[in-house]
């Protein structure tokens, strides 16, 4: 008789994340992504995308200090954050798919803003987070482009973590 594997709390058979095991964080991430979307498609005031965001359903699950922090210093920092990703793009800012380019602005955010939150951490939330809101290979891409911004970042716990790395293996 062979036992059937389970598969790992908080997930479904498949392995994927489930919705109820998603941390307040993760959801504050979600939360910020589809308002700055808001932001980068309809162009609205981030007053009026944020009054509109807290009444969708389960806001009151998200972090709402982390969402205010993204929403509103994503948008404050535009043009900061643009100046940072655009020299990592193999196109124009323009061709970038408006999910990717606010998972992006989450992602440099964070890595100057959040330091109590590890590099690594920051970029699996933001590859999560293009997998699920974006294109087919999106993520991929949001990997390879934050991946180039962490050094720059996060230096010291980059290198940190690769140092660790080479003595373990």
């Amino acid at each position: 008789m062979t036992e059937e594997k389970k598969p790992a709390r908080g997930q479904t058979s498949t392995g994927a994340r489930k919705a109820s095991a998603k941390s307040s964080r993760s959801r504050s991430r979600e939360f910020a992504l589809q308002a700055l979307y808001q932001h980068l498609v309809g162009h609205n005031e981030a007053a009026a995308i944020d009054t509109f965001t807290r009444d969708l359903a389960g806001f009151h699950k998200a972090d709402s200090v982390h969402y205010d922090a993204l929403l509103h210093g994503c948008i404050r920092e535009a043009e900061q954050l643009d100046a940072l990703i655009l020299p990592l793009l193999d196109r124009k800012m323009a061709e970038i798919s408006p999910v990717e380019h606010a998972v992006m602005w989450i992602g440099a955010y964070e890595f100057q803003h959040a330091p109590d939150v590890p590099w690594r951490v920051v970029l699996n939330e933001c590859i999560e987070l293009a997998k699920e809101f974006g294109g087919t290979d999106g993520h991929k891409y949001v990997n390879a482009v934050l991946n180039g911004l962490a050094p720059q970042l996060r230096g010291a716990e980059v290198e940190a973590d690769r140092t660790r790395m080479k003595g373990s293996a």
